[in-house]
């Protein structure tokens, strides 16, 4: 199975979407976006930014977890990972958003 992004609204009222991989697990969540014209242009941005490392930071958080932001070539952050228990864990998920975003469909859940 593929990956797919899910673009959704939140509590709040905003458009935000998710990668999940071809497992059914989500590897990258969006911020909230007021449009959904807005959301859909965070998707194309991952999908372009995706392949390229450098738009990888790669975090350590204090409480011993590790996640990553990718962000966009003005050095904005298109979206976040889950937390990881191990910098293995977290390269992994930062290899999967590689291989799965560039290619994967998109389902608007908010219809």
């Amino acid at each position: 199975m593929a990956g797919n992004f899910e673009i959704y609204k939140d509590k709040a009222g905003e458009f935000r979407f998710r990668l999940k991989a071809g497992n059914g697990q989500i590897i990258l969540v969006s911020e909230g976006y007021k449009t959904m014209a807005s959301c859909k242009n965070g998707v194309d941005s991952v999908k372009s930014n995706a392949s390229v490392d450098a738009r990888y930071e790669r975090k350590a958080g204090n409480t011993g977890k590790f996640s990553f932001n990718l962000k966009a070539t003005n050095g904005q952050v298109i979206a976040t990972s889950e937390s990881y228990a191990s910098e293995a864990a977290r390269d992994s998920g930062v290899d999967s958003v590689k291989a799965t975003a560039p290619d994967a469909s998109v389902s608007d859940l908010t219809a």
